[in-house]
């Protein structure tokens, strides 16, 4: 079974509240597997508009990581992370 990647592109606008987000996100990454692969950190952009911050998520299988996103765990999450960030996001499923 190939797995599911998240791949979040993002611009925190608001770095102290940011940290809410991702304390609450933390029980919806554990209970669906997640595996971070890159978490920030330095980039180079090549095409396109950057932004500030990369994320690529690793879980079990494509429905985990959909599950994980539409779990009402991690809508409390996203509702934090909307309100602090502006993120571009995909789910993708693995080879």
């Amino acid at each position: 079974m190939p797995k599911g990647y998240w791949i979040a592109r993002v611009d925190v606008r608001d770095l102290e509240n940011y940290k809410d987000y991702v304390a609450a996100a933390k029980p919806a990454f554990e209970k669906y597997g997640a595996n971070f692969l890159a978490r920030g950190g330095a980039y180079t952009p090549l095409e396109g508009p950057a932004r500030g911050r990369n994320v690529v998520i690793e879980f079990p299988s494509l429905q985990h990581a959909v599950d994980c996103y539409n779990s009402p765990e991690y809508q409390i999450a996203a509702k934090i992370r909307q309100q602090v960030a502006d993120a571009e996001m995909v789910v993708v499923e693995g080879i």
